[in-house]
């Protein structure tokens, strides 16, 4: 003969449906939003993010910026500030240090 369930046994099981139905709704939501991310990466890659002509890759100073022609907007990626203003510090430094050397 079967036993009914605890009321206790009832709400682990709910509990465990409950979050199990979480987790695909989740794993549902990632996939949306990664299907929509690269949809939009693939409309806006290398467009002007003020005025949405093409961007053309330059090199100044040794790093690729990009470049916008139409509005002359200039973009920079992550860390490309970082390396410009690298360039100018370590120029600005060794002609300090070239000052203090005498």
């Amino acid at each position: 003969m079967l036993k009914k369930p605890s009321n206790d046994e009832e709400e682990y099981f709910a509990r465990a449906e409950i979050e199990r139905r979480r987790a695909l709704a989740l794993a549902s939501n990632h996939k949306l939003e990664d299907a929509e991310r690269d949809r939009l990466q693939q409309l806006h890659h290398m467009k002007c993010p003020k005025c949405g002509y093409d961007l053309e890759r330059i090199d100044f100073r040794g790093v690729g910026i990009d470049k916008c022609f139409h509005c002359n907007g200039t973009f920079l990626d992550a860390g490309e500030l970082e390396l410009l203003a690298g360039h100018a510090e370590e120029n600005l430094v060794h002609k300090i240090a070239h000052v203090f050397k005498r």
